[in-house]
């Protein structure tokens, strides 16, 4: 705590002073946590200042909050490219990141436990943003962007959370999630020269080669990279006591439909809404659950038992191999996509499912499956509407 409180005074996020009439301070709070390696061992632990940003009224102390994060989709576009063009392929973090971002508000907070007055009433004046806010992300982001366009980036259309410069035979693209930075170009020197330009910006730890990106595992051979969730499979496991169950080789049964009024209710859904979400959350680097996940999306609302044996049967089939991933290939970049779908197959609307898979160079970048808008009449029909939405996302 007192060396967040220091980072904080050094920053010049605030300064105390009175509260002027009518304004109303935002509240604060300390949030602790443990950050952890790929492994499971600590790296360290952390202390954050953050400010109930609930309590902010919009129009007074924020207006626009909206900041963007890179797609799941650019990220392992950003990963085949780099394999194929054989670039390393950096991380960095950015220490305390939201708190670089400048406030145009006039907010107020107030003293954050730890901290003592030098006289009675006073508060804190904010100048920079700080963790809470509603816009300290949108700061954040904005001054970031400012850094990397003074440098010579330029953002891409597609996708605003990457950057790429250019200049004669130099080329470097940087991936921006928040906080944490993926970097790969075809000149190391110019990377390294790009990351100590940056570290004079901004209080950055250089993480060194890609190893552990959003959860995700990342193990670097001489034939490409290979992408899992290892880790937070067995974590899934173990949170629904699951590591000693029997394993299950498929995902779900064989024509196997689920309806809203199959068994009862759950008592508690909370429950139910969490394994999914989880199990959602796996797919990053899980095409084979997509469709079992994509079924038990749909009873989210009122989950009877039959939806949580569904998803308990999911798991079993995690438990078979928690370290099942992608494999990403120096191959080509050819951008191939299949698709197909199951026509009338939800039995209480007869709408059709849609399924895609899209690879480059035989790496796969991006999948999904979902059930169509409107009911197709023949199964030629369904398959026109999934290859009208296969074609949408490659073009």
């Amino acid at each position: 705590m007192a060396e967040e409180l220091r980072a904080l005074e050094l920053n010049g996020t605030w300064t105390l002073s009175t509260l002027p009439y009518g304004k109303k301070p935002v509240d604060c709070k300390w949030v602790y946590k443990v950050k952890r390696h790929a492994d499971g061992s600590v790296e360290r632990y952390k202390a954050h200042l953050v400010a109930k940003g609930f309590t902010q009224v919009e129009g007074v102390d924020f207006t626009k909050t909206f900041a963007p994060v890179a797609k799941l989709v650019t990220v392992r576009c950003f990963l085949a490219v780099a394999v194929v063009k054989k670039w390393e392929i950096h991380q960095m973090d950015v220490h305390n990141a939201f708190l670089h971002g400048h406030l145009h508000e006039e907010v107020y907070m107030s003293l954050p436990p730890g901290l003592l007055a030098t006289s009675s009433g006073q508060v804190c004046r904010l100048h920079k943003s700080i963790y809470g806010l509603r816009q300290a992300s949108r700061n954040w982001f904005s001054k970031l962007a400012d850094a990397l366009y003074a440098y010579g980036f330029k953002q891409c259309g597609a996708d605003h959370s990457l950057f790429t410069y250019s200049k004669g035979s130099t080329f470097i693209a940087v991936l921006v999630y928040v906080d944490d930075l993926l970097v790969a170009g075809n000149s190391s020197s110019h990377c390294a020269s790009f990351k100590r330009y940056l570290s004079s910006c901004f209080r950055i730890k250089d993480l060194g080669a890609l190893r552990y990106f959003l959860g995700i595992e990342v193990s670097r051979m001489n034939s490409g990279l290979f992408l899992c969730q290892r880790k937070y499979a067995l974590d899934i496991l173990s949170e629904c006591g699951m590591l000693d169950s029997r394993p299950s080789e498929f995902p779900m049964e064989q024509n196997h439909r689920l309806s809203s009024e199959s068994s009862t209710l759950l008592d508690d859904p909370g429950q139910y809404r969490r394994l999914v979400g989880r199990l959602l959350y796996l797919t990053i680097t899980r095409p084979d659950l997509t469709y079992s996940v994509q079924i038990l999306l749909q009873f989210m609302q009122a989950p009877h038992q039959s939806h949580w044996d569904a998803a308990i049967r999911v798991l079993r089939y995690v438990k078979q191999s928690p370290g099942q991933g992608i494999f990403i290939g120096p191959q080509s970049l050819e951008l191939t996509a299949f698709c197909d779908s199951d026509w009338a197959s939800c039995p209480m609307t007869r709408r059709s499912i849609t399924g895609y898979f899209v690879s480059i160079g035989g790496s796969p970048i991006s999948w999904k499956t979902k059930k169509q808008t409107t009911v197709s009449r023949s199964s030629a029909e369904a398959e026109y509407r999934a290859m009208a939405t296969t074609n949408l996302f490659v073009s």
